[in-house]
């Protein structure tokens, strides 16, 4: 077997098994940070309830929770993700408030690349979004170009 070989027969199984695996990391995500607040032990209950300051939090959060494990157990049984699409999404964006709402939270000294703890928090969630999309745009099993190999599916 010559290089090309074997990396061809590399990018085939990361084809076929890259978007399963975001979507249940993705589901595992949700269901955990979803718990958390639904069980009341998360750390970012203080964060929340400030950033968004004209909801109780006292139902907001436990709320957002389950929000979130529906969201994650439909990506990890692979059902309804169509209707959890637009809901993980609204969820997704809403975690910006905070650079909105409280950029004293988010940036050191109110310098935009300088962020906090809680900013890096925020921020990391561009990567979960861009997975999210990844996982939405192939609900339908459709193929993933692997070079022009037309012949990986996702499963």
């Amino acid at each position: 077997m010559d290089l090309m070989q074997i990396d061809r027969t590399i990018r085939r199984l990361l084809g076929s098994w890259a978007i399963p695996l975001l979507r249940i990391s993705l589901g595992i995500v949700f269901v955990w940070f979803g718990a958390l607040k639904v069980l009341d032990v998360t750390p970012v209950t203080d964060l929340v309830a400030e950033t968004v300051y004209w909801v109780d939090p006292d139902w907001f959060v436990p709320l957002l929770g389950w929000v979130e494990v529906v969201v994650g157990v439909a990506l990890l049984v692979r059902r309804g993700l169509r209707l959890m699409l637009p809901v993980f999404l609204a969820q997704m964006l809403g975690t910006f408030l905070v650079l909105i709402v409280q950029p004293e939270v988010a940036f050191q000294d109110g310098n935009l690349f300088k962020l906090t703890v809680e900013g890096e928090f925020v921020v990391k969630n561009l990567v979960l979004l861009s997975a999210g999309l990844v996982v939405g745009a192939t609900v339908d099993g459709e193929r993933i170009p692997v070079d022009s190999d037309p012949d990986v599916l996702v499963p």
